[in-house]
């Protein structure tokens, strides 16, 4: 079976179309077989936008990893007005990226990475809502190599369910950020991250 982390050339297309709304704007996305929530906007990435922009401050670039069909980055891009890079290793998933930022009038753009493996910026805003089906080493390298190219002042938000181990994966990543939980919501937790700085010697 594929899944959406991989590129499933092999599914046959079939477009759908999502509708979105929030505070009197209105969106359109496309999905299709292969991808993340084809079928309906997943309620964990909608409690995740709701919280950023209920929560965040000033932000100049975001980084959504693991990016889908855009639905995290192109929301946040269009409220906050500022531009969005979307990553992801599905190429289907990138196209409809594309698609997508152009139907919703965003500054976006997408690129073909495994992980963090082609970025080469640094944002102030990375979020991710991780592919918990690739299983945890793979949820690990999204949030611990975030850090990498999270500006100085900048900030990790993820969503992932209690039951899908968000607690341990905390407990993990708590040597490399400070991690404070925003929110909760029908097993699902909001968690933001700052990552430590290493002092200079001396």
């Amino acid at each position: 079976m594929e899944h959406y982390f991989t590129n499933a050339t092999n599914l046959k297309s079939e477009i759908k179309i999502l509708k979105y709304e929030k505070d009197y704007k209105s969106f359109t996305f496309f999905s299709d077989n292969g991808v993340f929530a084809k079928d309906k906007i997943d309620y964990g990435s909608d409690l995740l936008v709701q919280t950023i922009l209920a929560k965040t401050g000033k932000v100049d670039h975001i980084l959504d990893v693991g990016c889908g069909y855009g639905f995290i980055g192109i929301v946040l891009s269009k409220f906050l007005g500022v531009p969005f890079t979307g990553v992801d290793i599905n190429k289907r998933a990138l196209h409809l990226c594309e698609r997508n930022i152009k139907e919703n009038k965003v500054n976006g753009n997408v690129l073909e990475s495994n992980g963090y493996q082609n970025v080469r910026d640094k944002y102030d805003l990375i979020v991710t809502n991780p592919p918990i089906r690739a299983g945890k080493k793979i949820v690990l390298e999204f949030l611990e190599n975030a850090g990498d190219y999270l500006e100085d002042d900048g900030y990790v938000w993820f969503v992932m369910r209690k039951d899908h181990g968000v607690k341990s994966i905390m407990k993990i990543l708590e040597k490399k950020y400070t991690i404070e939980v925003i929110e909760k919501s029908k097993g699902f937790y909001v968690v933001k991250m700052k990552k430590i700085l290493t002092k200079p010697d001396g």
